[in-house]
């Protein structure tokens, strides 16, 4: 026996069910920087007036926003706030180039040079020799520091939802790629492990840093350190790359993968110290950014005399990872050498590095330096 004929009004009245169901998409609102409107669908260079130089010449922050046609998270990533921390200028170059860009959801504002001042100088600091990173919320009436970081934060951070600052270590030292954040908070948290970097840091705030005034503004904010300053390093670059579209990922900004990856957690250190220069002298390292190092029992460097007569070993007083070492050869006494970090397990955390760098070489997807350099 046949089946009754389904009802026109019960066939109709399912259509308009279904249709119901499909979840609305919401149009994204436009953004103004600088008294430039960027409309939905729309990617604009923004040049932010700093000031003027002593020659009458006018510097200015270059600011680029790619506004996605649907509404989402409004992300600023930023770099050199030191002016001579060049890894993240890079890192955000290359993240505008990923075609990924063209699908965003929300709005991504990238700022590669905030202290251009310091930039042209090669320098950390301002000409006034006031570090930026330590000037915010800054004024309209303040030093030059203070200027600038009052411009950073009212035209550009008010306006976010979420944020990822990029810096290297200070000038002669390195930093293996890190997480430095207020894990303590959910949201930060998630977004550390998201980003994907081998090793975390429960940092505190520091009065008068970008990251204490986002923090204080309620925006969830990843502090990322790789590499050295005045020096491109390779690893830490596609690692920042990879790290920003994997929280990208993770807010929905972009698409996910198709390719599924099981995602390195994060090893978290439960503290940190300095191993310093016993003595004046010549300075030899013998360990690597990464290393696992014993208490009292593995050779981290020696420093000697220039003739060799008089040298000092040097071991660490706790287990952990290097995570940051001196690089420069003459040292004077109490300097600080060796950057450790202890953890639970320090055989996970030293496996997660060398795991981690394993599949940053192996990754295709992401841009190496050459890519995008026509070949001959």
């Amino acid at each position: 026996m046949d089946s009754p004929a389904t009802p026109k009004h019960a066939t109709a009245s399912a259509v308009t069910e279904t249709v119901a169901r499909k979840p609305r998409v919401l149009r994204n609102k436009a953004i103004t920087i600088g008294e430039q409107i960027i409309l939905p669908g729309e990617r604009k260079t923004v040049d932010l007036q700093v000031g003027k130089l002593y020659t009458h010449g006018e510097l200015n922050m270059p600011v680029q926003v790619i506004n996605g046609k649907q509404k989402g998270p409004v992300l600023f990533v930023c770099a050199a706030i030191h002016g001579d921390e060049l890894n993240g200028v890079e890192i955000i170059r290359r993240l505008l180039k990923v075609k990924s860009m063209n699908r965003l959801k929300g709005t991504l504002i990238a700022v590669p040079i905030v202290n251009l001042y310091g930039f042209i100088n090669q320098s950390r600091y301002l000409p006034d020799r006031r570090d930026l990173n330590r000037s915010f919320p800054g004024s309209q009436s303040g030093s030059l520091a203070s200027r600038m970081a009052y411009l950073f934060l009212n035209e550009i951070v008010k306006q976010c939802s979420h944020g990822i600052d990029l810096h290297t270590g200070a000038i002669n030292r390195t930093n293996l790629p890190q997480i430095r954040a207020n894990l303590e908070d959910p949201e930060t948290l998630e977004m550390a492990n998201a980003f994907g970097a081998p090793l975390m840091m429960n940092a505190p705030l520091r009065a008068g840093s970008l990251r204490a005034s986002a923090v204080k503004r309620n925006i969830p904010i990843l502090l990322y350190e790789a590499g050295e300053a005045l020096r491109f390093d390779e690893l830490a670059i596609r690692a920042g790359v990879n790290g920003i579209l994997n929280v990208m990922k993770s807010l929905s900004m972009i698409p996910s993968s198709r390719k599924k990856t099981t995602p390195i957690k994060p090893a978290i250190a439960k503290a940190s110290y300095w191993v310093r220069a016993p003595h004046s002298g010549i300075f030899r390292s013998v360990v690597k950014d990464g290393d696992r190092v014993q208490k009292n029992s593995t050779l981290l460097g020696v420093v000697s005399d220039p003739f060799g007569e008089a040298e000092f070993e040097i071991y660490p007083p706790y287990s952990g990872i290097v995570v940051g070492q001196m690089v420069m050869p003459l040292v004077n006494e109490g300097e600080a050498l060796f950057h450790i970090a202890q953890f639970a397990r320090t055989d996970i955390a030293e496996e997660r590095v060398g795991t981690f760098a394993e599949e940053l070489q192996m990754d295709d997807n992401l841009p190496y330096s050459s890519d995008d350099i026509p070949s001959v």
